[in-house]
């Protein structure tokens, strides 16, 4: 059949009409942590967008005997609630054991993947492109369209 004779409607959601306030989780590396405070800067000074952050930042560090403790955290308190996860695709990403579970518990979890292109590099981690359901780059548009687009 004809792509024209189908009747397909296409709606465009308004800005009113849009989530309020997205869930995310941002998966990155204490040792690259200024990567992560600086998406978090980029987004609070997004218009018009509200987010709720479930990743821990160094400071807040989780209290967890076991990695078996830290992970089931990650899931249950982090992973799980989060609309959508952000994975930093520094090539750091590649190497990071902690980085490579956050994304399979967001696969698991059936959660969107992210993933933002560090600013001014040409280089990103292959493992984060791979898995990410959306790539974008290092600005304050693209993520949060990215956002917006991937939240159910």
């Amino acid at each position: 059949m004809p792509r024209d004779s189908l009747n397909v409607e296409t709606i465009t959601l308004s800005d009113e009409e849009r989530r309020t306030e997205y869930r995310i989780f941002v998966s990155h590396s204490w040792d690259y942590s200024s990567e992560y405070e600086n998406l978090i800067d980029l987004l609070d000074e997004a218009n018009r967008f509200e987010y709720r952050n479930y990743s821990v930042p160094e400071e807040e560090e989780i209290d967890a005997d076991t990695d078996e403790e830290l992970e089931e955290e990650l899931r249950e308190g982090q992973i799980k609630p989060a609309s959508v996860v952000i994975a930093l695709a520094g090539l750091y990403s590649s190497y990071s054991d902690w980085i490579g579970r956050e994304i399979r518990i967001a696969e698991d979890e059936e959660k969107p993947i992210l993933g933002v292109e560090p600013w001014g590099s040409d280089n990103t981690s292959n493992y984060v492109e791979r898995h990410a359901d959306r790539m974008v780059g290092w600005n304050t548009d693209s993520v949060v369209e990215g956002i917006r687009d991937l939240s159910p």
